[in-house]
Order: structure tokens, then C-alpha cells, then sequence
């Protein structure tokens, strides 16, 4: 098994192919929490090591809630991932927020249900700090690769996620306005908090398909995809320029979540 990987990336909805790898391999790996979405692509952009796996499954047959996020996160923990980038689609709470743009979200608030959300155990019970949730110094790097795109990219933003695989009815899409949130998806919990549980540095970079439905237009799977396609190489634009600045040595805490959560 390879241990040298270093950055791990989720494809999101329209993202199941990265197109950047070279002398890639794909490799099967089974957990102790089951299969991965799918087999991941190992290999090599600008002399770093890059394990790509499509979140919902190649041919996008995996709804939201069913995601297999604990097998997803230790596969790439085997492989020796240290950083995660997490593309996704997000639906938007704020007029200012449009679609095509990109957002950085900074906290989240979790409306999931029944999901998977701990690698804890009988035995061994982690109580990790998802105060700040997200990588700081992967953050950075991200803000400064949009900025050289000249993309727009809104920082310090709330996601909501909610369970999925339906649209939000009104009332809650007007209730998730009130409480500050900025944007709406069905991915991000709890994939960045196995993460942080997993010692792995997390960021998502979430590109807004559609205006939820606060609006007062339905949102439809078709104008998600349709949004989603014109902005693909916008995002693996982005990603090349990100991967390429990702410092070598990480400067953050995330490799020490561990250190305090454990009884």
C-alpha cells in the first residue's frame, strides 16, 4: 500500500474525473467501515502525489446520504494523505452570493441526520474541537490561488448541511436564512469532521449552482449540473494553481486534533 500520497481530493457533483494526473494508477482499498464511493486515482500533478476519488461514485449513484464518509476518509488515510480539498456544490442563502461564484466556508451548521459522524468507538471515545472546522493555512493557500485566477471568491461564509437527497421546502430555506448561513449542501458533515478526527488538514471550496429556494423558484437537479458544467474548468483551473502552492510542510494543528480529545 502507498504511503507517500500527499493531498487527497474529493470530486463533487460535475467533478468525477480531476484530468490532471499523470502516470496514474487506480487502487481498490477495502476499511474496517466498508467501500470507499469508488476506486482511487493515484498520481502525480507537478511532482506531488495526488489520490483523487469522485465523492458520489463515477457515475454520480451515490446520494448524499449514503456516502460512505468513514471509508472514504481512511482510504485516503491509508494511502498517507495529509490534506484534503473537497470541491462541492452548494446551493446559495444570499443574493450576493451568486451562481458560478466560489465560496470558502469558515463554520458549518449541521442539520444531517443519521449519519456516521465519529471514527469512535466501545473503548475509545474522541471528543475533537470543530470550533474553527476548517484548515487555516490550506484556506489561505486557496484564497491566494483564487486571487491569481481572478475568480470570485467569498471568504468567512456558514454552510448548512442539511441530509439530502430532496431540495429544502421554503419554510426551511427561509428558516435557514435567518439564522446568518450563506450557503446550503448535503456533503460537507460529517466528511470535514472525520477529518479533523482522521488528523487531516480539510478545506472546501464550494461553487454555487443555484439560489435556494428562498427565492421563490424551485431548484431543480438540471440547473445544478447545467451551472456545474460551465464552471468545471473554472474549478480544476483553480485547482491546479492550488495544488501547485500547497506548502510542503504543514505549519497548522490539524495533525494534532488528537491531543486533547481523547479520554
Amino acid at each position: 500500500m502507498e504511503k507517500d500520497v500527499e493531498i487527497g481530493i474529493f470530486g463533487g457533483t460535475g467533478i468525477y474525473d480531476s484530468g490532471l494526473l499523470n502516470e496514474s494508477d487506480e487502487i481498490t482499498i477495502e476499511t474496517p467501515y466498508g467501500k470507499p464511493s469508488d476506486v482511487i486515482t493515484v498520481g502525480v500533478f507537478k511532482e506531488k502525489k495526488i489520490a483523487f476519488m469522485p465523492r458520489h461514485g463515477r457515475k454520480h449513484t451515490i446520494p448524499p446520504h449514503m456516502i460512505n464518509y468513514r471509508a472514504n476518509i481512511w482510504a485516503f488515510k491509508e494511502l498517507g494523505v495529509k490534506r484534503i480539498i473537497a470541491p462541492s456544490a452548494v446551493g446559495s442563502l444570499k443574493e450576493k452570493l451568486k451562481p458560478g461564484h466560489f465560496v470558502l466556508p469558515t463554520q458549518f451548521l449541521d442539520f444531517t441526520k443519521s449519519r456516521e459522524g465519529s471514527f469512535s468507538k466501545e473503548g475509545r471515545v474522541i471528543h475533537i474541537s470543530v470550533a474553527d472546522p476548517f484548515c487555516p493555512e490550506l484556506q489561505h493557500t486557496i484564497l491566494k490561488a483564487a486571487k491569481n485566477q481572478d475568480v470570485t471568491i467569498h471568504k468567512d461564509c456558514t454552510y448548512v448541511c442539511i441530509q439530502g437527497p430532496r431540495f429544502s421546502t421554503k419554510a426551511e430555506s427561509k428558516f435557514f436564512r435567518s439564522t446568518g448561513a450563506d450557503i446550503i449542501g448535503m456533503t460537507l458533515v460529517p466528511e470535514c469532521q472525520l477529518a479533523r478526527e482522521a488528523q487531516m488538514c480539510y478545506a472546501s471550496i464550494s461553487t454555487v449552482t443555484d439560489y435556494d429556494v428562498w427565492t421563490e423558484k424551485p431548484v431543480t437537479a438540471k440547473e445544478v449540473i447545467e451551472t456545474l458544467s460551465k464552471n468545471s474548468n473554472a474549478t480544476k483551473k483553480l485547482l491546479t494553481i492550488l495544488i501547485n502552492d500547497v506548502p510542503k510542510t504543514r505549519r497548522c494543528n490539524c495533525e494534532k486534533a488528537l491531543l486533547d480529545a481523547e479520554f
